[in-house]
């Protein structure tokens, strides 16, 4: 089966008897069983996936390896984000951090905002300069309207 692939290494993620896990499957992980590059895409069969059925159920699924942090610097692994406070970069509280999303472009950091509202936002340099995660804390400096807080002075919209 074709992949979409978020990892710098893949050759390793994706190495014959490699671990993936995935809690949308009963068992919850998947052994590769081989994987090759074509055409600077990457395929992999896994142990247990026999047929092309078997291969079509598992598609949109979300692969992830068990890793406490990541070792690149200003990289992280969405459980790293999740509980974090989100404040604007004047201080003023905006949220909580509830997931990541994975898109085309670029990833999204998803945040619940104080009124309850969630708001995606790209998770670039520019609108996220900076993740804190031993104070608990991503600094935004989102564009004025993104954030629909009644408490966020500074990020309204006019």
């Amino acid at each position: 089966m074709s992949l979409e692939i978020r990892t710098d290494i893949p050759e390793t993620r994706l190495a014959s008897g490699e671990v993936l896990y995935a809690d949308s499957l009963p068992g919850g992980s998947l052994t590769v069983a081989s994987s090759r590059v074509q055409s600077q895409r990457w395929y992999a069969s896994f142990e247990g996936v026999e047929d092309r059925t078997a291969a079509e159920a598992l598609r949109g699924t979300i692969l992830t390896i068990e890793a406490e942090s990541s070792e690149e610097e200003n990289a992280w692994y969405a459980h790293e984000l999740v509980g974090l406070r989100v404040q604007h970069r004047d201080g003023t509280h905006l949220g909580t951090v509830t997931g990541l999303e994975h898109r085309p472009a670029q990833d999204m950091l998803v945040v619940k905002e104080t009124s309850g509202a969630h708001v995606r936002i790209p998770f670039v340099e520019q609108l996220v300069p900076e993740v804190n995660d031993a104070d608990g804390v991503v600094v935004v400096d989102p564009p004025g309207g993104l954030f629909s807080s009644s408490d966020s002075p500074g990020v309204k919209a006019e």
